[in-house]
C-alpha cells in the first residue's frame, strides 16, 4: 500500500473550524516570513514580531487539530512519516522477477 502525502493531509483537515484556523495560521506564517525578510533588508521591523506571529500560527494549527481530534496528525508529523517511509522504501532492495 502506497502512502499518499496529499491524501493524508486532506484526511486530517476535515473539520471546518480546523480549516479556518489553518487559513488564519497560514496567513500569519506568510506575514511572519515577510517580517523576517524585512529584517534581512534592514527595514527596521521588530524581530520579536515574527517570533510572536510564528508562535500564534503554530498555536492555531495545534488548536485546529485538537478540535479535529487528531493532534498527532499535524502536517509536520505527517511529512516526517512520509519522508521516513520514502527513505525506508529506497533503502530496501527491490525484488525483481516477482
Amino acid at each position: 500500500m502506497r502512502f499518499s502525502l496529499l491524501k493524508a493531509i486532506k484526511n486530517t483537515h476535515r473539520h471546518p473550524v480546523n480549516k479556518i484556523l489553518h487559513v488564519i495560521g497560514l496567513l500569519l506564517y506568510v506575514i511572519a516570513i515577510l517580517v523576517i525578510s524585512g529584517n534581512v533588508v534592514n527595514m527596521n521591523v521588530n524581530p520579536y514580531a515574527s517570533l510572536i506571529l510564528f508562535m500564534v500560527a503554530i498555536t492555531l494549527f495545534l488548536l485546529g487539530h485538537k478540535i479535529e481530534g487528531n493532534i498527532r496528525a499535524t502536517t509536520w508529523v505527517i511529512i516526517f512519516k512520509y519522508l521516513k517511509k520514502s527513505i525506508g522504501d529506497r533503502s530496501k532492495p527491490t525484488q525483481q522477477g516477482k
